[in-house]
């Protein structure tokens, strides 16, 4: 179900624009549908939308149910939802009031170290379904912040994504910095968000200053140059006022070399911008390794003192072995994902390192 699609049904029954935001504002706000603090549904909803309602609250409850919840030492727990249809996404309750979401059930973009890109895409996440997994969050903790870094890429699935923000940031009452974008780079969402009325925040995972290693890593992900992706990134972030929030998965050598603190203290000075480094969250299916956390926090001091900002991350869950895919994958194996040709033969990596480190950072991310 898309947001449009709940709209128009509320108008078919009769509801006005008054009745039609309410009740939206009830429901992102995992409040029931028929709670007022001013007066009986009875005494100002039109009838017909009255005896709808039961209905509709079974309807939207349908839309995202929790299978199962993983708390972590951390504060965070991680959400296994099942979806209407029977597939299931990942949901993250993060400490300090985040929620991450996923926008589309696996991935296309097929990032060799991530759980999720190994099923493929297998479909889009709708808008309604969306704000349902924050609505399920905000029946659990306050939540007060909303970043779409779960399973998918956002801009592959822009349409509801943005549908979604537009509603969270009105109705929902997230503030616009606190609902965060988050993707691998792609001139369409670069087009779309300055032309919104609610101008979500960006996260911009990078991940490599180097091109050639970028296509490998990423295999299908736009063809954009790191530098061109900064570029896209700063005048997006000069626009909003909100520093973008680069993203940098650290894997133990393969991008925590000297050569890419180089290249970032390059590709970032003076920009508005940070750095999220955020030491892997190994895969047992996976050969990456998380970097020595002294080799991490090693970087983050380096980039610092460059006049990089820069903070260290933990995927949020590592000691409940929960990396994004990784709850779905365990609990329903393996669907047919929908077709995705590469545009080109990856290359080999560096090999990875065989041993895990067991250092931690100090913050939480999704």
């Amino acid at each position: 179900m898309q947001v449009e699609t709940l709209r128009q049904r509320l108008r078919a029954l009769g509801a006005r624009p008054v009745h039609e935001q309410h009740l939206l504002r009830l429901w992102t706000r995992a409040l029931p549908l028929d709670t007022t603090t001013v007066r009986r549904p009875e005494h100002w909803l039109p009838a017909e939308v009255r005896a709808a309602l039961p209905g509709l609250q079974a309807e939207i409850a349908a839309l995202a149910r929790l299978r199962s919840a993983h708390p972590g030492a951390d504060g965070s727990v991680r959400l296994l939802v099942d979806l209407n249809d029977g597939q299931a996404v990942e949901s993250v309750l993060l400490p300090r009031g985040g929620v991450c979401v996923s926008t589309q059930v696996g991935c296309a973009v097929g990032c060799v170290f991530c759980m999720t890109g190994r099923s493929g895409l297998l479909r889009q996440v709708g808008s309604a379904e969306i704000v349902a997994q924050v609505a399920l969050a905000r029946a659990q903790r306050d939540v007060k912040r909303v970043v779409f870094m779960g399973m998918g890429e956002p801009s592959h699935n822009l349409d509801n994504v943005l549908e979604a923000i537009q509603l969270l940031g009105t109705a929902g009452g997230i503030g616009h910095k606190e609902l965060v974008f988050s993707t691998v780079g792609d001139e369409r969402a670069f087009e779309r968000l300055p032309t919104l009325d609610v101008k979500p925040a960006l996260a911009l995972s990078l991940h490599t200053t180097d091109a050639e290693l970028r296509e490998r890593l990423l295999p299908r992900a736009p063809r954009i140059a790191p530098d061109a992706l900064v570029e896209a990134a700063e005048r997006y972030a000069r626009l909003t006022g909100y520093p973008v929030q680069f993203q940098w998965t650290l894997i133990e050598g393969v991008n925590d070399s000297d050569a890419e603190l180089a290249g970032i203290e390059r590709l970032l000075k003076g920009k508005y911008a940070m750095m999220n480094l955020i030491p892997y969250n190994s895969v047992a299916e996976l050969p990456y390794r998380r970097p020595d956390g002294e080799r991490a926090a090693e970087m983050a001091r380096w980039l610092n003192r460059r006049g990089i900002l820069t903070r260290l991350r933990n995927s949020a869950g590592q000691d409940v072995d929960g990396g994004c895919g990784q709850l779905r994958a365990r609990a329903l194996g393996g669907e047919t994902a929908v077709a995705v040709h590469r545009r080109r033969p990856a290359q080999d990596l560096p090999a990875p390192a065989a041993t895990a480190a067991t250092n931690t950072p100090q913050e939480s991310a999704c």
